[in-house]
């Protein structure tokens, strides 16, 4: 978990960072950083005169169709701020009828192509953001849209719940 979050940081280290730094330390940054992430080959052609730094470090950002919220910062900022409608999966490790639900419900963000988001909280790491939305039992899946609840269910659905209950969110 810890790597993947460290890679995470790296990964979103942005052009607009690298910039502020003074230029013998973006030199060094973009090289380790390009080092570490390219092939000898290739690392000869992002760092030849004709590629700048900003071309070097571009990251098309790719859309997951769920993640997990590290902290409520996180959540205001992934879950309250988006433009899109995200439902809140909060589940618990230990959670047998999580472990059925969460897949599903991933299948079914899935099959909307980008027009909803997931957001996955668990309980026991994020037990403030579980008292905030009133979580008493697991799993509970919360539809947020602009920031405000519009729809809730607790417990296990089947295939074509979930699919009515995502579409019903998008406003389909």
């Amino acid at each position: 978990m810890a790597h993947r979050l460290l890679v995470r940081r790296i990964w979103t280290f942005s052009v607009k960072d690298i910039r502020c730094l003074p230029s013998s330390t973006a030199a060094i940054a973009s090289s380790s950083f390009s080092t570490s992430l390219q092939s000898a080959p290739s690392r000869v052609s992002i760092l030849s005169p004709s590629h700048t730094l900003s071309r070097a470090l571009t990251h098309t950002p790719r859309r997951e169709v769920s993640f997990n919220v590290q902290d409520s910062e996180d959540f205001t900022e992934r879950v309250i701020n988006s433009e899109l409608p995200v439902l809140v999966d909060f589940h618990a490790q230990w959670c047998g009828p999580c472990k059925i639900l969460g897949p599903r419900l991933e299948k079914a963000v899935a099959k909307q192509k980008g027009r909803v988001a997931m957001a996955k909280v668990d309980i026991d790491d994020h037990t403030d953001l579980a008292i905030e939305y009133g979580v008493s039992a697991v799993p509970t899946v919360i539809a947020m849209r602009g920031g405000d609840v519009v729809d809730h269910f607790v417990g296990i659905k089947d295939d074509d719940e979930l699919d009515s209950f995502v579409s019903k969110v998008i406003g389909q």
